[in-house]
């Protein structure tokens, strides 16, 4: 497989989760505000609205198997805290400084029938 094959395969893998959690987080009441926002130190999946006004700043990992581990064990410390500060340059640029957030994440494993199993995670810091 090219190196150009792996990397639209990798995207298609990642949009399937993030898509996948976006439907799930709806699914629980939630309002989607923004999704791949980005800034130069990083990327925020999803971000979403609790029914509470809560707001939820989703880290995807999407995987296709678990040659590599589970995907919850590609969130390490420095990546939670990478999405925190994400997360408070996204307040502060909606102008939501001050408003109630939570960092969580969601892994998705895809298997090789099309099917898939999601974890869901709140309040991950």
């Amino acid at each position: 497989m090219s190196k150009g094959t792996t990397k639209r395969n990798n995207l298609a893998t990642g949009a399937f989760g993030e898509e996948a959690t976006a439907r799930y987080v709806t699914a629980q009441g939630h309002e989607i505000m923004d999704r791949n926002w980005r800034v130069r130190e990083g990327e925020i999946d999803v971000v979403s609205m609790s029914g509470d006004g809560v707001f939820h700043f989703i880290e995807v990992k999407t995987r296709s198997s678990l040659a590599f581990g589970h995907p919850f064990e590609a969130i390490n410390k420095d990546k939670a805290h990478r999405m925190q500060r994400l997360a408070l340059a996204w307040l502060a640029t909606h102008g939501c400084l001050g408003c109630e957030y939570a960092i969580d994440a969601c892994a998705v494993l895809i298997s090789a029938d099309g099917s898939h199993t999601l974890e869901y995670r709140g309040g991950i810091l």
